[in-house]
């Protein structure tokens, strides 16, 4: 074994004591880093979503100011959840069936031989009845809808032939009618069916129709339904505040070996224009946002993509950020500086119990309680942020989630200022959830074209689920309505105002 000749220069035995040290501190930081790596690799791939900390560890770094806020406060929502607490549900027992359901009646009597009482021999007689209901699936079916145009004639001079006109139809001379492109369209943007597997359900009615044929339908509908689109998005583009987000989605190239990635945007309305509207583009750049954003002036939430700056640098958009975003980076960096994560993690749960507690209020009171409760809380949260960034290594997870935090924290405290602001950007992450399922299922989209096509189908399926209607319904009555509607009563089209004369088609739920 060789043995390491230390020389006797004192100057010079500190500077190599100071090298071994840095050595190993870059070392110690470079294994904390791999771990973190590998801490949320593992995660992601087999750990639960939910960003859950125990209630008790919280409460280690909970400050006297605001202790009543902390006792009781629910666990901070993750990514997609909403920041509430959990409901407590209680079993009712059997729910009755509904009554616009049709029913069969099976009536079941006593054979002859029953008849007759055991005792005396006379013969029984009908005094009541026990009912009990099942609950049945009949398969749906195919019709065939048959357009008879009479044609008429002079019968004296055997002159001027008239046809009876036939009113527009979704598609001119196209096969499909308005319930089947409904249930298509349904079937594909809201339960996530792709062409395929729909091109095997129709063949089992009998009706062979290729996928080809099916994607065709889509586009045409899409078509026909872009006037009420672009009018869901004016609408959006009016309000006061937006919610936004993207997703990735594949897209298919022939000039690729693989699919290239193409982008998803969600953009929503304030309560004054209640519509969920989707963008496709064919990759992720600040000209898709500008472009649909154009004109719009108020407060636009969303996360810390830098797509939003040059939107954002003038007066008209107020940029919002999301505190879900800021949360994760500090629940990531538990493993390696949990005294520090968790205290921070601490103070965000202050601020959505203050939320908690104003969900049920009005605007106005919401942003008055804010401003009473928030707004010292993100005080002294920025004044820890400010003390504790001078010390955390730059390159080390809570060193990142702190400059992360700091980076954006004039959006980050903005939230106050407006009752309609939400603290996080979660309500935009779950209406891409849509999105996120369906590419499992549909894989990839065919063209820019086809993203173009889902992004209009997926605002009309979208904004009905937003607002609890049918999807079917509403898409059978527009596409029939649509052909002959007026321009200048579009708007009686628009899902909010549609389901006030069809209140049957709201969607009911479990209770």
């Amino acid at each position: 074994m060789e043995t390491t000749i230390l020389p006797d220069d004192l100057a010079l035995c500190h500077e190599i004591i100071r090298q071994q040290a840095d050595t190993i501190e870059e070392s110690r930081r470079r294994i904390e880093q791999l771990e973190h790596q590998i801490e949320q690799l593992l995660r992601r791939q087999y750990g639960p979503r939910r960003e859950s900390v125990d209630p008790d560890q919280l409460r280690l770094f909970a400050y006297d100011a605001t202790e009543n806020l902390v006792e009781g406060a629910p666990e901070e929502p993750s990514e997609a959840e909403d920041a509430r607490p959990k409901r407590r549900w209680r079993r009712r027992g059997r729910q009755r069936l509904p009554e616009h359901l049709p029913r069969q009646r099976i009536e079941y009597e006593l054979s002859a031989e029953e008849l007759p009482c055991p005792d005396c021999g006379y013969l029984r007689v009908k005094i009541g009845e026990e009912v009990s209901e099942q609950l049945e699936y009949v398969p749906s079916s195919l019709q065939v809808t048959v357009h008879a145009r009479f044609r008429y004639a002079c019968r004296a001079c055997q002159e001027h032939v008239a046809i009876a006109a036939k009113p527009p139809q979704p598609i001119d001379k196209g096969l499909p009618g308005p319930g089947l492109l409904a249930h298509v369209i349904t079937s594909k943007y809201g339960d996530h069916l792709p062409l395929y597997r729909q091109e095997d359900i129709l063949a089992r009615h009998g009706v062979v129709l290729s996928r080809a044929t099916l994607c065709g339908w889509m586009a045409r509908s899409a078509d026909l339904l872009a006037p009420l689109y672009d009018l869901m998005v004016a609408r959006v583009r009016a309000s006061k505040v937006i919610w936004t987000d993207d997703t990735t989605v594949p897209v298919w190239d022939p000039t690729l070996p693989k699919t290239r990635t193409g982008r998803f945007w969600v953009y929503i309305g304030d309560v004054r224009s209640p519509y969920v509207v989707y963008d496709y583009t064919p990759r992720r750049t600040r000209d898709g946002p500008e472009r649909f954003l154009d004109g719009f002036r108020g407060y636009l939430q969303a996360d810390a993509f830098s797509g939003y700056d040059r939107m954002c640098a003038g007066p008209d958009v107020i940029e919002v950020a999301c505190w879900a975003h800021a949360r994760r980076k500090f629940f990531e960096a538990r493993s390696s500086s949990p005294v520090l994560a968790h205290a921070a993690l601490a103070r965000i749960r202050q601020l959505y119990a203050v939320e908690h507690a104003a969900e049920e209020l009005s605007a106005e009171d919401r942003r008055v309680a804010r401003q009473r409760d928030s707004v010292p809380l993100l005080t002294a949260f920025g004044e820890w942020l400010t003390e504790h960034g001078r010390l955390a290594l730059p390159k080390s997870p809570i060193g990142q989630a702190i400059a992360y935090a700091r980076s954006n924290w004039a959006a980050l405290c903005r939230y106050p200022e407006h009752g309609e602001l939400s603290i996080d950007n979660n309500l935009a992450e779950r209406m891409l959830r849509a999105q996120a399922i369906g590419r499992r299922n549909w894989r990839f989209f065919g063209s820019d074209r086809g993203g173009r096509t889902a992004a209009v189908l997926y605002s009309l399926t979208g904004a009905c689920k937003y607002h609890g209607i049918d999807p079917f319904a509403y898409l059978r009555d527009i596409l029939g309505r649509l052909p002959t509607q007026p321009v200048n009563r579009l708007g009686e089209s628009l899902p909010d105002d549609w389901i006030g004369s069809h209140p049957s088609a709201l969607r009911k739920r479990a209770s």
